[in-house]
Order: structure tokens, then C-alpha cells, then sequence
């Protein structure tokens, strides 16, 4: 068995790239070496090692992002807003209760106080977030299926 090295970092930077653009996939390549990141809608697939087999050529396609997933706010917009929710946890957001379903809030909407705003997922345990105070949810800050990291902007609520 061969050791794979990989910076974690740099998955971690890629895949806020995906997040911020609507890009669903990203390459880097050095040398044999090669990392890719893939963001499907309900999880995101990373693949670091060797490649013995000349990758296929890849044409720029602009991909619209799904109806649920908003675009991303640069990340000083509302860092120091009174009503932003972070990530109590590390984990994968999801936005609906189930694939298919409504999302549990959009931007604009009216939320109470305890209200399920979104779902983080973490060891196979899915983790209710609920809104800490009533109020209207201004931006939504992350997409489903995007993976989060503890402290994590979610969203802000006015």
C-alpha cells in the first residue's frame, strides 16, 4: 500500500472555491501528482495520488448552480453582523430535510425563534440548527451539500 501525500489545506481552499463559484469541479495536477475536488449536491469527492493514465481533456463549461444553493458572500461581508449563525460543528450543511424537499428557510423569509433553519451533518448524525432568535434571514451564506468547518459563517438573520 502506497502512501499518499496531500496538504489538506489545499483541499480545504478548493472546495471553497467551489463554494464561492458554480464551478462543481476542480483539478490541480503537479508533475505525477494530482488533486481533484468534486461537489455533487449531496457531498464532495476528493482523489489525491498518482495518475498512471493520461487524464482526458477537459473543455470550460459554465455550470448554473441548483435553485437551492446561493451564491457565496465575500467572506468580510457580515462577520461582525449581530444576527450571523456560525457552525456549531464540523460537518456537511444541508438545506433541506430530505433530497427533493423544500429547503427549510430562503433569503427573505421570516423565521421564528427556535425554527430549524438547516441541517449539519457529522458522523452520520444529522444536527438541527435552529434560529436563536426570531427575525428575517438576510443571505444565506453556504451551500447544500458544501462542508463546513466549526465557527463557519451559516447565515445571518435581521
Amino acid at each position: 500500500m502506497s502512501n499518499i501525500s496531500f496538504d489538506p489545506d489545499q483541499v480545504r481552499q478548493l472546495a471553497a472555491i467551489l463554494a464561492e463559484t458554480s464551478l462543481t469541479e476542480i483539478e490541480i495536477c503537479e508533475g505525477d501528482n494530482r488533486i481533484r475536488v468534486v461537489r455533487a449536491p449531496a457531498q464532495v469527492t476528493m482523489f489525491a495520488g498518482n495518475q498512471s493514465a493520461a487524464p482526458a481533456p477537459v473543455a470550460a463549461v459554465a455550470v448554473a448552480a441548483p435553485a437551492i444553493e446561493p451564491p457565496a458572500a465575500p467572506p468580510g461581508d457580515f462577520s461582525v453582523h449581530p444576527g450571523l449563525i456560525k457552525s456549531p460543528m464540523v460537518g456537511v450543511v444541508y438545506l433541506a430535510p430530505e433530497p427533493g424537499a423544500p429547503p427549510f428557510i430562503t433569503a427573505g423569509q421570516v423565521v421564528a425563534a427556535g425554527q430549524t433553519v438547516l441541517l449539519i451533518e457529522a458522523m452520520k448524525t444529522f444536527n438541527q440548527i435552529k434560529a436563536p432568535r426570531a427575525g428575517t434571514v438576510v443571505r444565506i451564506l453556504v451551500a447544500a451539500g458544501a462542508p463546513v468547518e466549526y465557527d463557519e459563517p451559516l447565515l445571518v438573520i435581521e
